[in-house]
């Protein structure tokens, strides 16, 4: 067990990461630190095959037809060094009727100069399911630049569940690009919960394709920006379909000198298709700080908790 593979699970575990998973023989995981690989296990009926680049790495991960894994596959990636560069290109496929959760943690304690891209494609094929829960950390410097990009594809029936959540420790900079088509009877639900301090700069924009026949999406947004955070996001949603039906649902709250911009876009090109969307940009209720403050918390904190509960 080298010092790197030590470290990164310890703060796996610090930030909410189910470490005796790593250990079991029938859960299958995937350490990355960097551009080195430092654990992985497959399980029947998943394939995982990874190459080591200069900067990152390459993962291609396939469920194969009918499977369905049992247990959740935790993705573990990280730099824990001030500085460095990692790139993720990942191709994820779920073969017709196979189904997976996929719990990503993406961790950089000490960053102060950290660039995390990730280039994710993925087809999830008639009938099959993913959900993808991706979690991050990053520290108390903001030097940290994230920058996910996806491109997914549902076949007819297929199921996509996504949450970004990245609500401990500073931001840094967040660009999030998700672009998904959802094809006849298949389902996208999406969910974004980030809380910006500092100067940390927001932007998240993911849009959905409604291209089959009652095919369904959500799109939702939690986000909080305190001090000089600034945030915007842009859901956009397409009704291309007959019976589809699309929604966008924003929340934004705002604290301090912090700057939020909520854009949703939504257009039908077919009549039968309902597209709808909701944004409400704010501050926080000031009777429920004045109660938290009651009970011995000062303003800052008080704040804390009630956006905290925002976002869980």
């Amino acid at each position: 067990m080298t010092d790197e593979y030590r470290t990164l699970v310890e703060a796996y575990a610090r930030y909410g990461g189910e470490v005796d998973a790593l250990s079991m023989p029938d859960v299958a995981h995937l350490l990355i630190h960097e551009n080195r690989v430092l654990s992985s296990r497959p399980v029947p009926g998943l394939d995982i095959h990874v190459e080591e680049t200069g900067t990152g790495v390459k993962i291609k991960l396939v469920i194969l037809k009918g499977y369905r894994i049992e247990h959740p596959v935790h993705l573990c990636f990280g730099v824990l060094p001030k500085e460095g560069i990692q790139q993720i290109d990942s191709v994820i496929i779920a073969e017709e009727g196979a189904s997976v959760e996929l719990l990503a943690h993406c961790t950089f304690p000490n960053a102060t100069r950290v660039r995390h891209v990730m280039n994710a494609e993925m087809e999830i094929q008639r009938d099959a399911a993913i959900t993808y829960n991706e979690t991050h950390y990053h520290g108390p410097h903001g030097g940290v630049e994230v920058v996910p990009k996806a491109r997914v594809s549902i076949e007819r029936g297929g199921r996509l569940t996504t949450v970004f959540t990245l609500t401990r420790g500073r931001v840094g900079r967040l660009e999030i690009d998700y672009d998904v088509h959802v094809g006849e009877g298949a389902t996208a639900d999406m969910a974004v919960k980030v809380y910006g301090r500092g100067d940390d700069d927001i932007l998240i924009r993911e849009r959905t394709v409604l291209a089959g026949e009652e095919a369904r999406s959500i799109i939702k947004s939690r986000v909080a920006v305190r001090d000089r955070a600034k945030s915007t996001v842009e859901s956009i949603t397409e009704g291309a379909a007959p019976y589809s039906r699309g929604h966008v649902d924003c929340v934004e709250i705002v604290q301090d000198d912090a700057v939020a911009v909520a854009i949703p876009r939504v257009s039908v090109v077919d009549r039968r298709a309902k597209v709808t969307h909701e944004a409400a940009i704010g501050s926080v209720d000031k009777k429920q700080v004045e109660t938290l403050m009651s009970r011995g918390l000062d303003e800052s904190e008080a704040v804390d908790v009630i956006v905290r509960g925002l976002l869980k």
